[in-house]
């Protein structure tokens, strides 16, 4: 996915994903943090990266999947990687 390293919205949320897992890294390391705080962190995390997939999701099926031409087996690997995903 070359086209992505322009994306600017997906490559702001990997930015930010990496400062949460970064976060918690240096919380949990640090032994300070009450475990409920940490817990909200992490599904501040896993918020973030459902939100990734759907972006890197849609992409996909716009640029590779329903592009000009019609690619089923492109739309069978993505679907076997849905399936996956949920």
């Amino acid at each position: 996915m070359a086209h992505l390293q322009h994306n600017r919205k997906v490559l702001n949320r990997i930015s930010r994903l990496q400062g949460q897992m970064n976060t918690v890294y240096k919380t949990v390391s640090e032994g300070k943090t009450p475990c409920i705080e940490v817990l909200q962190q992490v599904s501040a995390i896993r918020g973030a990266v459902n939100g990734l997939m759907n972006e890197l999701l849609e992409g996909h099926l716009k640029n590779h999947v329903l592009s000009d031409h019609y690619d089923e087996q492109e739309l069978e690997n993505f679907l076997e990687l849905f399936k996956k995903y949920k």
